[in-house]
């Protein structure tokens, strides 16, 4: 049986995201591996075509990764039968326009999230591919990631009994811009651009919550600005027009609570800049990207409150960790071996573009309840 070579376009990997974890660790790993092998024996052959606006940028890329294709035309290269699946991990504002010519041109869709702007554009954008009948996928990296594996395990094995509470905390500090650069880009604080730690951050929290836990039911948040002066690349002030940072509770079909903040003008003080804490009747963990603690009701130690003393407790020593078990790959890594697979061999991927706009959904709610101050719940979303 022949191997699968597959020809994939690869829109807006000349930035940092779609440069390092999608090009290099993913398709460029799978490559230099010989492929993916497939259950049968064979192997998919990625192909990567490099698409963008900076002819520079991409043929330097090129160069130094030995790839034979690039191009400033993307519909040329929507054109070409070669090609078999459309990538994008370009700005939110920009992918739908992009995504809708891949999908009426015949392409396997894959795209990074936010799938688009607004949560009816994103629901046209699922219910296109499916009349297409293209296999589709947004990016859901963080659930391959070690920590949040180990967190399944432990859901799967009934480490909690009953979930009760999960309370997730994100955030670093992002520098202003005028004393030392910012390590985002200007545009994730201005709305007008699709800027905002809402629409970056919350459709994260709704495959987290969903996949692992439940399906999220309503919404209650309250977003802020704290930085409201910035400076860009070029040095240059500008007024902050996007959330920097929100507050959310969640309420889970199953009745779990969840609360998550966000931040983008906090200071650490974390093993990682995000971490999950589930708490449950039989026992509670402490989950970030890589690294899982955890502690059984057994071995919980009997607190007590008394502020006249000094506590020498040491709450955290009391914590175990999850011991790794196996390697884990690169999340990215991971994801796009399952997106291959599906494209090719037709396995389940639960996380397609109608998953990717409840995500969309559940920031709009979170945008809707900050502006109102009401709680908001969440009805079904369909292509339909």
């Amino acid at each position: 049986m022949a191997d699968h070579v597959l020809g994939i376009a690869m829109n807006g990997v000349t930035g940092r995201m779609g440069y390092r974890q999608h090009l290099t660790r993913s398709i460029l790993a799978i490559r230099d591996a010989g492929g993916l092998e497939l259950p049968d024996g064979t192997r998919v052959i990625p192909e990567p075509v490099l698409v963008g606006r900076s002819e520079h940028k991409l043929r330097e890329i090129a160069r130094r990764h030995d790839i034979e294709r690039w191009s400033t035309d993307l519909d040329a290269v929507l054109a070409d039968d070669s090609v078999s699946i459309y990538f994008d991990a370009q700005i939110t504002h920009a992918r739908e326009a992009a995504v809708r010519s891949a999908i009426a041109a015949g392409k396997h869709v894959y795209v990074e999230k936010p799938t688009a702007d607004t949560l009816e554009a994103a629901l046209e954008l699922a219910k296109l591919a499916e009349q297409a009948g293209v296999r589709n996928g947004v990016v859901q990296d963080k659930l391959f990631l070690p920590g949040l594996l180990k967190l399944r395990r432990l859901i799967d094995s009934g480490f909690f009994g009953k979930i009760l509470s999960i309370r997730g905390e994100f955030g670093y500090w992002v520098f202003e811009g005028d004393w030392q650069p910012g390590q985002r880009p200007s545009w994730n604080y201005r709305a007008e651009e699709g800027g905002g730690i809402v629409l970056d951050m919350f459709p994260h929290w709704h495959y987290v919550l969903e996949n692992l836990f439940s399906p999220v039911r309503t919404v209650t948040a309250r977003t802020a600005t704290h930085i409201p002066r910035r400076w860009d690349e070029k040095g240059r002030a500008y007024e902050a027009t996007a959330d920097d940072a929100a507050y959310g509770i969640f309420e889970l079909a199953d009745g779990t609570l969840a609360q998550i903040n966000s931040s983008w003008s906090v200071r650490v003080d974390r093993d990682e800049l995000v971490e999950f804490q589930v708490d449950g009747t039989h026992g509670s963990a402490v989950a970030g990207l890589r690294d899982c603690r955890i502690q059984h009701r057994s071995t919980t130690p009997k607190a007590s409150w008394d502020p006249d003393a000094v506590d020498t407790v040491g709450y955290r020593d009391q914590w175990e960790r999850v011991p790794d078990n196996t390697e884990f790959p690169n999340g990215f890594r991971a994801q796009w071996e399952a997106f291959l697979s599906h494209v090719v061999s037709g396995t389940d991927f639960p996380h397609d573009l109608l998953s990717g706009a409840r995500g969309i959904q559940m920031a709009e709610a979170g945008l809707d309840s900050a502006r109102t101050g009401r709680t908001v719940e969440l009805s079904e979303v369909t292509t339909r």
